[in-house]
């Protein structure tokens, strides 16, 4: 796989070619792409040049002249180690291909690293004296040999580095490979799982097409579910790889991959520093910065094919070494995470207490099933509904809207306002509506059914400790915030915002509903025109999200979308897509899960930029992404903006797919349901061109919802020009 490997492997032809230096030492990691580049090399070069191949190997590096052997058959035993015979027996067996010819001679070395000394003092002398030149690919560590390495500090030699795929070479290396378009969720999910290796991302390529994990729809390659690392390609890489490693070796990576991230020192405990510093050496394990250090796979995917080929049997044993160094020296929440994993899989009991911060700390890394898995382990009656609300949310990630909806029904009335009632409560209202549950019908039902809850914590009381007024439930206050955002009646909102108090108050629950009491007011000021007014209070929202962190609900992505409608309402391009990107370089787990509603964003920007190609090639895969999990529910508005584009540059295929998948979609949120609406009958009024879509623009125009918000007449008079 040579896709985004052009610049090296011009580079080092043209180096040998020119003679600028009789050799180039290629660097790399394992896996990373050396022995590709180096029989590229080979066949680009073999009309040129005579070229020997010399393959390095660990069991004959401490053999003096080992690897030579071929070329030295004829030398008896006493010459078979003298250095100067050798040379001689070579360079003979070298004129020989020559055949007298002035061809020039090429020696390809694969695996330098594992040459020994002799060898290696042997090449560096034919190099030195210009008899040949030398490709030699090696691993950085532990390097070429001490006499091959001096040519380098001599300037005698030349280096180059390969690094892992960077993105935008992993996207060359999809185009290339996939017909049609690999949207860039797609992208990021296999560049970061294959950690920019050639080697696993061509296992996890074929394992997740096999799989059908990769699967092409509607022209997009979408991945339907989590890379799979028990795939029969990435399982013989792991297993190749095992087999050249000594049985210390083995053990010792056994442990990081069962363990990890964990104590360096756990490590050495165990297997002994000398081994983990081979480890290390070859890039097999990584460690961390700071006192004390993990360690941990080089390759997460790597590391789970790892931990599937190990049997239950020996995965209990070797968990019965290490149980004790690990309850003493945990890694962090990681650490601890793996732990728990490691314990269930092994058929443990663990504590409820450690299974929900387990649950918990899965959760954040949208490690889905297994937070699930931990959290439904949980039995203590004051711990369960935390842990409801962990499985609710888990769910929702998955997109199963419904039994997310029933969990958290069951959950937030029970946790107490500080515990994440509010998070709970939000995030079955979101569940409900993307099942396309009406919020009016939703508010009434919870309405109904908190009855007799104690809700004096949310209250006010007047100074002699009195109530000065009926007790109102914090629910009620978010209900009544979601339904005028729902109406975009900003003045309502602002007035329920103020009863929240002031963020100095430190009450977790008012800081919620202010952070979504502000944020709908944002979004309601822009559709009334009052954009500016509309960023301040987006800007005031965002403020407060650092005390949100680690619930249940997506408090950052709630605020991002409204903080950036009112961006673009301003016009501001550039500041909405640094918004976006900076959130998704912040946080890239988060990014990857709502990156469907991300892309719709900035294909909506786009769009109202004017750049309607630009839009349609960022909607169309973002319509696919939603059509998988849709958070945010912006599937219905991504559809109607995408059914636009495609109707204005003329594609009638995929115009008439997005129409029906508009039609066929729950409404979303009101206001993008207005817009969706307006963008929808616009879009086949460019289909048709008979007037009705134009009309039912206007006709929608005059509605009072529109009318009376100069922001959202504004943007449908601007459809209809």
């Amino acid at each position: 796989m040579l896709t985004g490997r052009r610049e090296p492997l011009d580079r080092i032809c043209n180096i040998i070619r020119s003679r600028t230096s009789q050799a180039v030492y290629l660097m790399a990691g394992p896996g990373i792409g050396k022995t590709a580049l180096t029989e590229a090399i080979t066949e680009r070069l073999a009309g040129e040049m005579i070229i020997v191949q010399i393959h390095g190997s660990s069991s004959l590096a401490s053999v003096p002249f080992g690897v030579l052997a071929p070329y030295t058959a004829e030398l008896n035993a006493e010459d078979s180690v003298s250095p100067v015979a050798v040379l001689r027996s070579v360079w003979s067996y070298f004129e020989k291909l020559k055949g007298g010819k002035e061809t020039p001679l090429l020696l390809m070395m694969d695996d330098a690293h594992h040459l020994d000394e002799a060898t290696a003092g042997i090449v560096a002398d034919m190099i030195s004296a210009g008899w040949a030149s030398v490709v030699a690919a090696g691993r950085p560590r532990p390097g070429l040999p001490q006499p091959m390495a001096q040519l380098w500090y001599d300037g005698l030699a030349d280096r180059v580095d390969l690094r892992p795929l960077n993105r935008d070479q992993i996207e060359e290396v999809l185009a290339h490979a996939l017909d049609g378009t690999v949207p860039a969720g797609t992208v990021d999910t296999i560049w970061s799982a294959s950690g920019g290796n050639p080697r696993i991302l061509d296992a996890l390529l074929h394992d997740a097409a096999e799989r059908g994990v990769l699967a092409k729809r509607n022209g997009i390659w979408m991945l339907l579910g989590a890379l799979p690392s028990d795939g029969p390609k990435l399982t013989g890489v792991v297993v190749k790889d095992m087999l050249r490693r000594s049985a210390e070796e083995q053990e010792a990576l056994k442990l990081v991959a069962l363990a990890g991230p964990v104590r360096r020192k756990v490590i050495e405990d165990i297997s002994g520093a000398e081994v983990v510093r081979a480890l290390l050496d070859q890039q097999m394990v990584v460690e961390s910065p700071g006192t004390p250090a993990d360690l941990r796979m080089w390759n997460s995917m790597f590391g789970d094919a790892l931990r599937g080929s190990i049997s239950v049997s020996r995965s209990l044993q070797l968990l019965e070494t290490i149980r004790v160094q690990l309850e003493t020296s945990p890694a962090g929440s990681e650490g601890r995470l793996r732990a728990v994993e490691w314990a269930l899989e092994c058929g443990l009991k663990i504590t409820d207490s450690k299974l929900l911060e387990a649950a918990g700390t899965a959760l954040a890394h949208f490690r889905n099933g297994s937070s699930r898995t931990m959290a439904a382990r949980v039995a203590e009656p004051e711990l369960l509904p935390r842990a409801q609300a962990i499985q609710a949310r888990a769910l929702f990630n998955d997109g199963d809207y419904a039994a997310a909806a029933k969990t958290a029904d069951g959950c937030w009335l029970q946790l107490e306002p500080g515990e994440g009632a509010a998070p709970a409560l939000m995030l079955s209202v979101l569940a409900h509506q993307a099942l396309g549950t009406p919020l009016e019908v939703l508010a009434a039902q919870f309405r109904e059914g908190p009855g007799s809850v104690d809700t004096t914590a949310s209250g006010r009381a007047s100074p002699d400790g009195a109530s000065d007024a009926p007790v109102r439930p914090w629910w009620d206050h978010l209900l009544c915030l979601m339904e005028h955002g729902e109406a975009g009646n900003h003045a309502a909102l602002a007035d329920e915002v103020q009863q929240l108090g002031s963020p100095d108050s430190g009450d977790a629950t008012q800081t919620a509903l202010r952070v979504v009491g502000t944020a709908l007011l944002a979004h309601s000021l822009a559709g009334d025109g009052r954009a500016v007014q509309g960023l301040d209070a987006a800007l005031l929202a965002a403020s407060e999200l650092p005390s949100l962190q680690g619930g249940v609900f997506f408090f950052n992505e709630f605020v991002l979308g409204r903080l950036v409608a009112n961006y673009l309402a301003l016009g501001e391009w550039e500041s909405a897509e640094r918004e976006l990107a900076d959130y998704a370089s912040g946080d890239p787990l988060s990014a990857a899960a709502f990156a469907g509603s991300l892309q719709v964003l900035r294909g909506y920007s786009l769009l109202r930029q004017g750049r309607i190609e630009r839009a349609y090639q960022m909607l169309l895969p973002a319509v696919e992404t939603l059509r998988l999990a849709d958070p945010l529910q912006m599937f219905r508005f991504g559809s109607a903006l995408g059914f636009y584009v495609a109707a204005r540059l003329g594609d009638a295929a995929q115009a008439g797919r997005l129409e029906l998948d508009y039609k066929d979609s729950p409404p979303g949120p009101a206001s993008q349901d207005l817009l969706a609406t307006a963008y929808a009958a616009a879009a086949s009024e460019y289909v048709s061109r008979d007037g009705k879509g134009l009309a039912a623009v206007h006709t929608l125009a005059t509605t009072s919802e529109v009318s009376a918000r100069a922001g959202m007449l504004l943007e449908l008079l601007a459809v209809c020009w």
